[in-house]
């Protein structure tokens, strides 16, 4: 009797331990898994803007593709910040949406007078957009947001869509405002 209990036990616990396995290898708790970690999104939009932004990782490239600096460095009511915009104001004002071509390069202020890449934002005008589309703005499956005019930036009615592809964000990729982004460490105009 003993060494029949003892192979039933073995038994179950030898079913639980491939049970709890088999668990813990499902794709679904995988997903919630690598949501959670760190390091760079997964989705296919933040990878192509890891691809794309590669060579901005030094500002100075960025600032030789025609983007500079605009609106200084951008911090959230409660939540935050977006960091320093790098824009290249024809992007912005040509109406058109592209991947490879993202109107704002977002980085990070850092100590020191430096930056850290983080990121980019498709804008494009509402009035551009709207005279040749009936319904707002999408890219690789992702809705952009629409600011209303008057706005902070002093812009018209335009659509964004933030891709945080370099810096993982708790609230999304694809969120405004970016909860571990601060504009502590700007010191002005000149970064």
């Amino acid at each position: 009797m003993t060494s029949t209990r003892f192979a039933t036990r073995f038994t179950l616990s030898a079913v639980a331990t491939v049970a709890l396995a088999s668990l813990s290898a499902s794709p679904a708790r995988a997903g919630q898994e690598h949501s959670h970690g760190g390091g760079a999104p997964s989705n296919g939009l933040a990878q192509a803007v890891r691809q794309i932004t590669e060579p901005y990782k030094n500002v100075s490239a960025a600032r030789d593709a025609g983007y500079a600096l605009a609106f200084g460095c951008v911090s959230g009511p409660e939540s935050g910040a977006m960091g320093l915009h790098y824009v290249n104001m024809p992007l912005v004002m040509d109406g058109e949406i592209d991947a490879a071509k993202p109107e704002i390069i977002l980085y990070e202020p850092v100590e020191n007078g430096g930056v850290r890449l983080v990121g980019a934002d498709y804008l494009v005008l509402a009035d551009a957009w709207d005279k040749t589309h009936s319904t707002s703005p999408e890219l690789m499956g992702q809705k952009f947001q629409q600011f209303e005019a008057p706005n902070r930036f002093g812009l018209p009615r335009f659509y964004t869509l933030h891709v945080w592809a370099w810096k993982e964000n708790p609230a999304g990729t694809f969120v405004n405002w970016h909860s571990k982004i601060s504009c502590d460490a700007f010191s002005g105009a000149t970064q």
